[in-house]
């Protein structure tokens, strides 16, 4: 008889806890923790403890450290050897004895991203993170029935969280870690400064299994934003970065003059997360791209996978010729413009190009180290704004630069930028806020591909960001643009057949 009241009560449990919506979940959670307004008050934590190897008994320190708005840094020692990984703002890093130090890129570098702001901020910013929390079903975790949320990210990271059916403590989190799952489960929770905080971590990566036992854990503890930097572990000299700037702004010039020689494809891809929380492509658009006297020409081959009609295609054609003339009259308006200015004794440049040298000379260059990068020796390092430019008489775009921090990548040889990955820090008005208001937290990421063994061109493009335009509407935008195919052509376009070759 008690075998079946205890089986009918787990069974009513059960049911009872699948039914139960995201919002109901977080909110036992939040109040089990210690309430929402204590969590929020929350700005940075700091473990220590000892880790051990289940396999062979290997163990050693165990460091653990957050600190908002988005900064994180594990590190531990077994046996001598060392790992360390890290999120610093800009970029993300990770660090052993076998591989070294290295910058994180793609995929794992999303993922380290999402990985610091779920343990800065849990849950409590996902919606300002444009992030989708969904239902993710019931589970059974060491004999306990538990309810679990999935966190959707707008880069398509997906973290997975079960609490306790009846207590409503986190007790498993699943985050993707580089090509596989890190799994931690946690236990042994006690009050620090009205907080609940597990002691004990059991982490599974890959095949390793690990028992984290912590013995000092603080909140709201003062940490210097240099332990979340890279590790400066190098004593090979760098190049004189004044120097790598001004060679950089010098071959950009050279660079734009190479690029009118190319032709190349580009794909555009829109995505939106859904109500389910799942990334779906909800549209695309392929075009052929050339330039005319330096300036950009388009026609548009396919949409959403499929080429145009031929009708549609004559259409875009003409429009490509369009804009042909479009830029005979504006090159011609310019001319005439100059002649004035000149006459004046004015400058005539005003309009040219923000280069990414200038947009460097706005910004605090931080970390600097060598690393390689698509076979390439390069110079990676970080930026952030620098509170001492003077942005306020500086151009628009420059403005605009100088509010956000990220990594680049610089070819050593090349002097060309390689990869490049920026978030903006602060919000950015255009026409005072009144046209359009671009919100903090917006990303961009630009990887490029060594071309014709001279320059570096875009390869691929993420953009992640929530504008507000006319004070109204705010837009979400969410695409991947990818360019190949590059070509070298020597024919004007307005000469030449979609593809870049002569006509007969």
């Amino acid at each position: 008889m008690k075998f079946i009241v205890a089986l009918l009560f787990s069974l009513t449990l059960a049911f009872t806890a699948f039914g139960q919506s995201p919002s109901k979940i977080l909110k036992q959670a939040e109040k089990a923790l210690g309430g929402q307004k204590a969590l929020k008050a929350v700005t940075s934590v700091y473990r220590t403890g000892r880790i051990t190897r289940v396999s062979d008994g290997a163990e050693g320190k165990y460091l653990y450290q957050t600190s908002q708005p988005n900064l994180f840094n594990v590190s531990y020692d077994l046996g001598g050897f060392e790992t360390e990984t890290g999120y610093n703002g800009r970029s993300g890093w990770l660090r052993d004895s076998r591989n070294g130090l290295q910058t994180l890129t793609g995929t794992p570098s999303n993922e380290i991203q999402a990985k610091a702001a779920y343990r800065d901020h849990l849950w409590l910013k996902a919606k300002e993170e444009k992030s989708k929390i969904v239902t993710g079903g019931q589970m059974m975790i060491n004999g306990k029935a538990s309810n679990s949320i999935i966190i959707n990210t707008p880069k398509g990271i997906s973290i997975k969280v079960y609490f306790d059916a009846v207590t409503g403590l986190p007790v498993r989190d699943e985050i993707p870690n580089g090509g596989s799952v890190e799994v931690t489960e946690y236990s042994d929770y006690r009050s620090v400064n009205g907080i609940q905080q597990a002691f004990t971590h059991r982490i599974t990566i890959g095949n390793e299994t690990y028992e984290v036992k912590f013995e000092d854990v603080r909140t709201n503890q003062q940490i210097a934003k240099s332990e979340f930097d890279f590790p400066n572990i190098s004593g090979e000299p760098l190049p004189d970065i004044p120097t790598l700037l001004k060679d950089l702004q010098a071959n950009e010039d050279r660079v734009e003059a190479m690029l009118d020689s190319y032709s190349f494809t580009q794909k555009v891809t829109k995505r939106e997360l859904g109500k389910d929380g799942n990334l779906r492509e909800t549209e695309s658009e392929t075009t052929q791209l050339s330039f005319y006297k330096g300036s950009r020409i388009e026609r548009v081959i396919e949409k959403n996978g499929r080429p145009l009609s031929g009708s549609d295609q004559e259409k875009a054609d003409r429009d490509a010729a369009k804009q042909v003339e479009e830029i005979e009259k504006k090159i011609a308006k310019e001319d005439a413009r100059k002649v004035k200015q000149n006459a004046n004794g004015t400058p005539s440049d005003d309009n040219r190009r923000i280069s990414i040298a200038e947009v460097l000379r706005a910004s605090k260059l931080l970390n600097p180290r060598r690393e390689r990068f698509r076979g390439r020796d390069c110079v990676v390092f970080d930026f952030e704004p620098n509170p001492a430019f003077d942005m306020k008489n500086a151009k628009s775009m420059l403005k605009f630069f100088g509010k956000t921090a990220g990594v680049m990548w610089i070819d050593e040889k090349d002097k060309q930028v390689a990869r490049l990955e920026a978030v903006l820090y602060e919000n950015y008005n255009v026409g005072g806020g009144v046209l359009a208001k671009l919100r903090k937290g917006a990303t961009f990421m630009l990887e490029k591909d060594r071309v014709g063994d001279e320059i570096w061109l875009p390869s691929q493009t993420d953009i992640n960001l929530s504008v507000r335009v006319l004070l109204v509407k705010g837009i979400d935008v969410n695409q991947v643009i990818k360019s190949y195919d590059y070509r070298k052509f020597e024919t004007e376009v307005k000469d030449a057949t979609v593809d870049g070759t002569k006509k007969p």
